[in-house]
């Protein structure tokens, strides 16, 4: 478990909350979703997806050597224990100042220490009259990790997509939300497991869902 100020444990910590970041203008993040890579992992090639990781040093984005995604089966049954590789975050993306304003909601709402390591997942969630896309294709499941950020980018012709939280995964959703564009959900990893419903298209048309999910620890090793 890593530090947050104050403390070693997460004795302050809250336990979910859903901010506005309106510092954002989501207009700049959009071009870099098109055209990502397809995520290998996942079976359908609905998903596509980019990761990087950083630290803040004195309010700037330190961007950290490549590394491997690294679950074990336990919090992901269905990659786990599988060293996963994803290209990383576009650079010209990296450099924008709503990135970094991203960046720093995520590590301010949670109160990490200065050294915490962040991951950064870019994911895009397609969609078609003919097939659904399945955001969480493991299922209802925890990440492994401290803290857990969701940012809405954009939402394009889906209907679903619905995040939920559960205090247990055989029990009702304690919380059920669509996140609308601009709106950033923190979570506490080791009180909830969380999951999002597919998506379809609401006209017959393609679909997609854009999100960035933050992660402290990045969950990523060399």
């Amino acid at each position: 478990m890593q530090k947050v100020w104050g403390a070693t444990e997460l004795e302050y910590a809250f336990l979910f909350t859903v901010r506005k970041v309106n510092s954002i203008n989501l207009e700049g993040f959009k071009p870099f979703f098109n055209d990502m890579p397809i995520d290998p992992y996942i079976k359908g090639n609905y998903r596509s997806r980019r990761l990087s990781r950083f630290t803040i040093t004195e309010d700037k984005l330190i961007k950290l050597p490549h590394g491997h995604l690294f679950q074990s089966k336990s919090y992901n049954p269905l990659v786990g224990d599988i060293k996963r590789e994803f290209a990383e975050l576009d650079d010209a993306l990296i450099e924008l100042d709503i990135f970094k304003n991203l960046v720093l909601a995520f590590t301010d709402s949670c109160k990490l220490h200065p050294e915490a390591e962040i991951g950064v997942h870019q994911i895009r969630t397609t969609c078609s009259p003919d097939n659904l896309g399945n955001p969480a294709p493991e299922g209802i499941h925890q990440d492994g990790t401290d803290f857990i950020g969701i940012f809405s980018v954009a939402r394009d012709n889906i209907l679903g997509g619905e995040t939920h939280l559960y205090t247990a995964k055989k029990e009702k959703p304690i919380f059920n939300k669509i996140l609308y564009p601009g709106e950033l959900l923190l979570v506490n990893d080791h009180e909830f497991f969380h999951f999002t419903t597919p998506i379809k298209p609401e006209m017959p048309a393609p679909g997609t869902r854009d999100v960035f999910v933050l992660t402290s620890p990045s969950l990523l090793i060399e």
